[in-house]
């Protein structure tokens, strides 16, 4: 099995929704959950700061996880993204064929 999921906050609902249609219809990715509401406590450049985010749960396959993380990091608004990636251990077998077949260059 080589899925991945992906995750990355975004700073509001149009650039959350703008990626994830990018990846989607550019394969790199077979669906991304849109979480709105998330709220982040993170320290930056020296200062703990707390922002209310939008995650992208972005479900792909490992071979696309590299030109995806490319693809994320430059459509992306903030200076230095979330681009955390886990492995799909075990899942719904259909649902993961699924997720190959959508993610895979046409």
């Amino acid at each position: 099995m080589s899925a991945v999921v992906v995750l990355c906050t975004c700073p509001d609902a149009a650039s959350a929704e703008r990626i994830a249609r990018r990846l989607v219809g550019e394969r790199l990715a077979a669906c991304v959950n849109r979480i709105p509401g998330v709220r982040s406590t993170y320290r930056w450049q020296g200062e703990v700061r707390d922002d209310v985010e939008e995650l992208l749960v972005i479900k792909t396959e490992r071979a696309r996880l590299e030109t995806l993380t490319a693809r994320l990091v430059g459509l992306h608004p903030y200076e230095l993204p979330e681009v955390i990636a886990l492995d799909v251990v075990a899942g719904h077998a259909p649902y993961l064929a699924w997720l190959e077949r959508e993610s895979t260059a046409s």
